[in-house]
């Protein structure tokens, strides 16, 4: 029987993306993975069994309280490193001059420096897609978003500085505990050459 996998939606964003690019690196179905409304959802749908395993960003706002809320039924199972897609700061094209930005706070706050912008609006319920939309709706001037949207929508948006990626760290949640006692790390980790230089 196949596993079930959870991450938050909606399609194309980051979790979306790096959750697929997970189970592609451990060989499994594309159709296992599932999107989630929020981690609440998630999170009950792995402790009720109906799904097995839910994918988040460890830097997500509610990561700390995914991962503490029902300690003794789930657990961190997986850690992992990737790179998500790459981000922008994109302005609307009929904007001369931007003194306004939105950005997806807490998550991007620190990604660029913010202070050319008279306003920053911060949106704290949503994703970078909803930043996104409410910048082609003209709520702000630029918007702190995903790179792609510059190639989507070229007549309305431009690049006025290219962030890249981070590499986030992600967390895999289930129900059966990996933990081995003293510590379940890899020994032979990349940075674990870093640790040996003199």
């Amino acid at each position: 029987m196949a596993r079930i996998f959870l991450t938050l939606g909606p399609a194309g964003t980051n979790h979306a993306l790096v959750a697929a690019n997970y189970l592609a690196f451990h060989g499994l179905p594309a159709d296992s993975l599932r999107l989630a409304a929020s981690v609440a959802e998630g999170l009950d749908a792995v402790r009720a069994g109906a799904a097995d395993y839910l994918i988040l960003c460890a830097v997500h706002p509610q990561a700390p309280w995914a991962v503490g809320r029902h300690f003794r039924e789930v657990f961190v199972v997986d850690s992992f490193i990737s790179p998500s897609r790459p981000l922008a700061i994109l302005t609307r094209t009929d904007v001369a001059h931007p003194r306004s930005i939105g950005i997806l706070h807490p998550a991007t706050s620190d990604y660029a420096d913010l202070t050319r912008w008279e306003r920053v609006d911060r949106i704290t319920d949503g994703t970078l897609h909803d930043v996104a939309r409410f910048l082609l709706e003209g709520r702000f001037d630029s918007g702190l978003v995903y790179l792609d949207y510059a190639t989507t929508h070229p007549d309305q948006l431009r690049i006025d500085e290219t962030l890249g990626s981070p590499d986030d760290a992600w967390l895999v949640l289930g129900r059966e505990r990996t933990f081995r006692a003293p510590m379940l790390a890899w020994p032979d980790a990349p940075v674990a050459a870093q640790f040996r230089l003199r």
